[in-house]
């Protein structure tokens, strides 16, 4: 009789391919999860310098050209590339006026990601000098 330990029995070798898979599902999982945190943040940048611009636009603007908009405020909606992909942003313009030499500009930009509406908001005073 030939007596053979030299090798693994096919029950070994299944036990250890699925040990293996396991651990490579793990970390495939893991690779989907830093892919959709990389997406969120790109999608947050360009929130951000979405607000930033409009505020740039409503900064070069005379204190006499922001006409308060609180019980109206301008909304419009941007489409922006990411990743190859259109995403719409919301943005909601507001002046509100806070005493007769100053007004206060809220930029409020949203998007939607994966059925989640997130949002980032910027705000600014705008003054003027009497002589």
């Amino acid at each position: 009789m030939l007596d053979n330990d030299m090798g693994f029995t096919l029950a070994e070798f299944l036990v250890a391919i699925f040990i293996l898979m396991v651990g490579l599902l793990g970390l495939l999982q893991s690779i989907n999860v830093a892919m959709d945190k990389n997406l969120d943040n790109i999608l947050r940048n360009e929130a951000v310098q979405l607000a930033d611009d409009r505020m740039m636009l409503k900064r070069s603007k005379s204190f006499t050209q922001l006409s308060t908009t609180v019980a109206n405020p301008t909304k419009i909606s941007v489409a922006l590339a990411t990743r190859g992909i259109l995403k719409n942003y919301s943005v909601q313009e507001k002046v509100i006026s806070r005493t007769n030499l100053s007004k206060e500009v809220v930029i409020d930009v949203s998007w939607k990601n994966k059925n989640v509406v997130s949002s980032h908001s910027i705000s600014s005073i705008v003054s003027t000098f009497q002589e």
